[in-house]
Order: structure tokens, then C-alpha cells, then sequence
């Protein structure tokens, strides 16, 4: 059988486990993968088809105790994706984000050289937190490594290439990579194609 040729005997064993566990704790999950750090869980809102890889960290730390982190239908995530939310982080149904990932929606200090929240001189976790909501709109690929940082919108079926840094919004439908990520490609529904980004 193909699924014991791609996991083994054990790791059939295993995936049954894990199917167990996210049943019991999550219900509307696909499969969650053990070990995983959940902080804050009644502010995170997870839809059904949910998929992670090992190790990863979910964290939502809303001021007034609204639902901080919103997970959509059918999203996969993989091994040491880190998600922080704050004030907003909103991920739309049918995402796929490889491994290492790292999304949050603050900062210790907003550096925009206003003011003393961001002094070099003070203790960095001690800075006041900024906070500027997330949208990944649904059908995004995020790549390997890549960083989603706060205040920005990833548009309906974009790819980020692996190593990316997302610090400005990306319009619907493009391939964007680089640091920070612009869009190279855009996908064209009339001749069906990838054509170079204007």
C-alpha cells in the first residue's frame, strides 16, 4: 500500500496518534503533528481541515481578549511555523506555509523615530508593543523562511518564494520574492499564464 511505502509501519502508528490527539483537543482539525505550543488558545479560532507540521508555535495575546488569531478552512501549515498575534492576524481558507515561516502582526517598538518607544538605550522586551493587523487572503503560498511582518496584506491566490521578507502588501494573483518581497510575476486568466509583473 502506497501510504505505508511513504510512512512505515511506526509512522502509521504514529500519524494514528496524532489523528487521536487532534481529534480530542481540536475537532475540526485534520491532523495536528505533536509536538506543538499553543498559547492563548481561547483567542485562536481554527476552521475545519487544519493540518501543522511539528513544532510549531501558535501565540495570540489580544489586549481586550478578542479572537486574535483567525486560522480558515483547510490551512497547512509545516514544521516550526510561528505565528504571533496581538491585535489581528486573519488566514484565509486553502493557505499552504512551508516550514520555518514566521508571521506576527508586533514589535517591540514601532522604530519610525517619533517618539521613545523604540529607544536603543531602553531593553528591547520592555519597549512598547506596535501592533498593525495581518491578512492572508485565501489560495496564498508562503515559502520556505519566509517572514510576514506587521501591518500587511497578502492578496487571493499569491506565492512568496522561499526567504522572503513581506514588510508592504502584495496585490492578488502575483509571485513576489526578494527582501523585501516585490512581485516578479502575475498570473494573466485570459491567456492562463505566468507574464512578467509591469
Amino acid at each position: 500500500m502506497e501510504i505505508i511505502r511513504r510512512y512505515g509501519f511506526f509512522g502509521i502508528i504514529e500519524l494514528f496518534v496524532f489523528y487521536l490527539r487532534t481529534k480530542f483537543l481540536f475537532s475540526k482539525a485534520r491532523l495536528i503533528r505533536f509536538p506543538i505550543d499553543i498559547r492563548n488558545r481561547a483567542q485562536i479560532n481554527i476552521d475545519a481541515g487544519f493540518t501543522t507540521g511539528r513544532y510549531c508555535r501558535l501565540e495570540a495575546f489580544s489586549r481586550g481578549g478578542a479572537m486574535s488569531l483567525k486560522i480558515g478552512k483547510n490551512v497547512q501549515i509545516n514544521d516550526f511555523v510561528h505565528i504571533t498575534a496581538v491585535e489581528s492576524v486573519v488566514i484565509g481558507d486553502n493557505v499552504l506555509i512551508a516550514s520555518k515561516v514566521y508571521i506576527s502582526d508586533s514589535s517591540h517598538g514601532s522604530y519610525k523615530g517619533d517618539g521613545n518607544d523604540s529607544n536603543p538605550a531602553t531593553v528591547p522586551k520592555d519597549r512598547l508593543l506596535f501592533c498593525k493587523p495581518i491578512i492572508i487572503k485565501e489560495n496564498v503560498w508562503l515559502g520556505e523562511f519566509v517572514s510576514v511582518l506587521p501591518g500587511v496584506t497578502i492578496g487571493r491566490g499569491t506565492v512568496v518564494g522561499a526567504n522572503s521578507v513581506v514588510s508592504k502588501s502584495l496585490p492578488d494573483y502575483v509571485i513576489a520574492v526578494g527582501i523585501p518581497a516585490k512581485p516578479i510575476k502575475k498570473f494573466d486568466f485570459q491567456s492562463q499564464k505566468w507574464e512578467k509583473f509591469i
